[in-house]
């Protein structure tokens, strides 16, 4: 079972992530590439929810193929592409992260490969065995 860190000598987290998360030694680590909202026969749909969306159900396909789940993702670093983005992004994003919340980073980048991109998700997870 992984920890999360939560020092009360510092500030709270500005949303629903922890500050840090601790895995325990006998854990298999799974690091996913940086997925994009883009599916398998290359629609990029409109939006940045419909976006995160899909970079979770590829995320999640990921972890299956490893024996995890999204339940198992014990950071995430998040990539939007305008401040307002972030709102729609933290709110499609707490849909799909469990209790306690994974330890998380969110910045604002000025593009990707493709100008429709707005949102990029990679995941690390971990899971005893």
């Amino acid at each position: 079972m992984t920890k999360p860190l939560q020092p009360e000598t510092i500030r709270a987290p500005f949303a629903r992530y922890s500050h840090g998360v601790e895995i325990p030694a006998g854990h298999r680590i799974v690091f996913t590439s940086g997925q994009l909202g883009i599916t398998e026969d290359d629609v990029i749909p409109k939006g940045v929810e419909a976006q995160t969306r899909l970079c979770f159900k590829n995320i999640k396909a990921i972890l299956e193929s490893a024996g995890m789940d999204l339940g198992d993702i014990v950071r995430i670093n998040a990539f939007v592409t305008d401040r307002m983005h972030m709102g729609g992004y933290m709110k499609t994003r707490d849909e799909f992260t469990k209790s306690p919340p994974p330890a998380s980073t969110l910045m604002i980048v000025s593009g990707f490969t493709r100008e429709e991109f707005v949102v990029e998700i990679e995941v690390i997870a971990a899971k005893a065995g």
